[in-house]
């Protein structure tokens, strides 16, 4: 499978983000990358339904939701009313995994798991099977526009050992520090999914960088 590119919305210029959401639907990006955060499982306050609930209405591509929030089950059902296709909960955020696995796929949506950087691979050798995508933050949780953290490409290797290992269709994701530099590197380590806010919208030409890295 060609790896998919997700650009992530929280770094647009939200005071043209129609324009911005046009400029994905146009451009060779795969997804939209929605990152929720509650400012308390993250110190950060992102964007919530109303926004996300704008962008569907002008996205012609399937929407992606990263919830960095404390007990995310709560929200299930507004994300799929919100037309929400793959909807990502932090390990560290469920206290019942694979329950509330279990309530995305019963709710029509793909179901994906985030790790932050300290947390081990090894955590979701019970769940690897149930699960349709895998997020590696390769940065900490909260803010765009970090560094990316190096140790990240051993992660993916070894996420990519487990699935196979398990016969797992599990798609790897990875978000945080990307750029045209480690893309490449990224993709060769086993990711399916790039993820990129600031390398797509801070650039000169968003639409051009999104198409270099859709032709990595």
């Amino acid at each position: 499978m060609k790896h998919l590119i997700a650009p992530s919305i929280l770094s647009a210029d939200f005071l043209n983000l129609g324009k911005e959401i046009q400029m994905v639907n146009q451009s060779q990006a795969d997804w939209f990358h929605l990152d929720v955060m509650d400012g308390m499982f993250v110190p950060n306050i992102s964007y919530g339904q109303p926004v996300i609930k704008a962008i569907a209405r002008e996205a012609d591509k399937p929407l992606d939701a990263h919830l960095m929030i404390m007990d995310p089950d709560r929200y299930f059902d507004d994300f799929k009313n919100l037309g929400v296709e793959y909807l990502t909960v932090h390990y560290e955020a469920c206290t019942h995994l694979h329950r509330s696995i279990q309530r995305i796929h019963n709710l029509g949506m793909k179901a994906g798991v985030a790790l932050n950087p300290h947390s081990h691979i090894s955590l979701l050798e019970d769940v690897i099977a149930d699960l349709d995508m895998v997020l590696i933050m390769s940065v900490n949780p909260g803010f765009g526009g970090q560094e990316f953290i190096h140790r990240s490409y051993t992660k993916i290797t070894k996420l990519r050992e487990l699935i196979d290992r398990n016969n797992a269709k599990t798609l790897i994701q990875v978000d945080g520090g990307v750029t045209l530099d480690n893309a490449s590197s990224l993709i060769a380590a086993g990711a399916d999914v790039i993820v990129a806010g600031s390398t797509i919208f801070k650039s000169e030409s968003p639409d051009e960088t999104i198409r270099q890295l859709k032709q990595i």
